[in-house]
């Protein structure tokens, strides 16, 4: 049986979609850093190192879309593209899980 079909992407100017890309770059990595779910410091240690590139790009994404007159972000659409792409699970990692202390 195949997998559901996942929605569409909603249309998206190019530096939206960079901006959601390097966005969820940037939420995959603080997930690994995050030390509530961490298991070594050294997956930790890589994940940041790449997050100073990975947060510089994100920060490129936003400053291209100024330049270009795009000033506005249309919150809805933005959470409807992260939603497909899997950004509520991808963000949960950033959290702190729940609490299992009874």
């Amino acid at each position: 049986m195949p997998p559901p079909e996942l929605p569409p992407l909603p249309a998206l100017t190019r530096a939206e979609g960079e901006l959601i890309d390097r966005y969820l770059d940037v939420v995959d990595l603080l997930g690994r850093i995050n030390p509530a779910r961490n298991e070594d410091t050294y997956r930790g240690l890589r994940a940041a190192q790449a997050l100073v590139r990975a947060a510089a790009e994100l920060r490129e994404a936003l400053a291209l879309m100024h330049r270009r007159g795009e000033t506005e972000l249309h919150g809805d659409t933005l959470a409807r593209a992260l939603r497909v792409l899997d950004g509520e699970r991808r963000t949960a990692r950033v959290a702190l899980p729940p609490d299992c202390v009874p």
